[in-house]
């Protein structure tokens, strides 16, 4: 049976972020990912999480300044001293937690950069974090973001983010791979899926349109959504998937499609 996993920072908004964990784990979730938890002490969330019997199973890496609209800064020459700052944080955090998955945001360069400048920076990046993560255990993801909802960041596709990988050779950086991105940008979902199984570390889900629950019709979109995640569990994917979801109306009214998968 696939493993949902509670992103606590599009779940249960209704709620202040350290009373999530206790509602992930009443409503069935055993593991939660969370994008950035730097602005609450470590050993706060290890409380909430041993407390709630919950596995902290994804964080970011810090995004550089998310005020100003960065979405990571990995790809971004001229901040690499800022990164591998950024890379000791993190792993000191996924340390306290427990948490054995990272994923690095690229970024969005500016203008002026030449793409090949960006992406030769990101792949010189990814490669001294993830060789730090391995000495700490944690694995090092990164992820393709579409078009349309990131504007300008520099890996858009699967393919892309395959290519990424590839070119930097290091066993120990995989594929974070978002079945919302993907299907955005026309990803034939269980062909790239069992295509890139391989380095596949880490999923996430949300539905189609409007990035609600992944149900079909009105604002799910129409992905058969039971057939896929059955698809992904017989191919033997044994990772987490990521619930990354805006809920409609709530997030316990919104769980019904968990039902048959232990939540809600």
């Amino acid at each position: 049976m696939p493993r949902f996993a509670a992103n606590l920072w599009f779940l249960f908004q209704e709620l202040p972020m350290l009373e999530r964990f206790g509602a992930a784990a009443e409503a069935g979730f055993r593991g939660v990912e969370m994008q950035f938890p730097y602005q609450w002490p470590a050993q706060e969330l290890s409380l909430r999480l041993a407390e709630h019997g919950l596995d902290q199973v994804l964080i970011n890496a810090p995004p550089g300044d998310r005020d100003k609209g960065e979405r990571g800064i990995a790809a971004l020459p001229g901040r690499e001293r800022e990164f591998r700052d950024s890379i000791a944080l993190a792993i000191d955090y996924a340390g306290a937690l427990g948490c054995k998955n990272l994923h690095v945001m690229a970024g969005i360069p500016d203008k002026a950069t030449p793409q090949e400048r960006a992406l030769a920076t990101f792949a010189g990046n990814l490669l001294f974090a993830a060789e730090t993560c391995r000495r700490s255990g944690v694995r090092m993801l990164i992820e393709a973001l579409n078009p349309a909802d990131a504007p300008g960041y520099l890996i858009g596709t699967a393919a892309a983010a395959r290519a990424v990988i590839e070119r930097v050779g290091h066993d120990n950086l995989y594929l974070q791979y978002d079945l919302y991105h993907g299907a955005m940008t026309g990803d034939d979902l269980m062909a790239t899926m069992s295509d890139n199984l391989d380095v596949i570390g880490h999923m996430q889900v949300a539905g189609v349109l409007g990035r609600h629950e992944p149900v079909g019709g009105p604002g799910g979109g129409t992905v058969d959504w039971p057939a896929l995640f059955a698809a992904i569990d017989d191919c033997g994917y044994e990772g987490w998937i990521g619930c990354e979801y805006r809920p409609k109306a709530g997030t316990r009214e919104g769980l019904g499609w968990a039902r048959a998968y232990g939540i809600g």
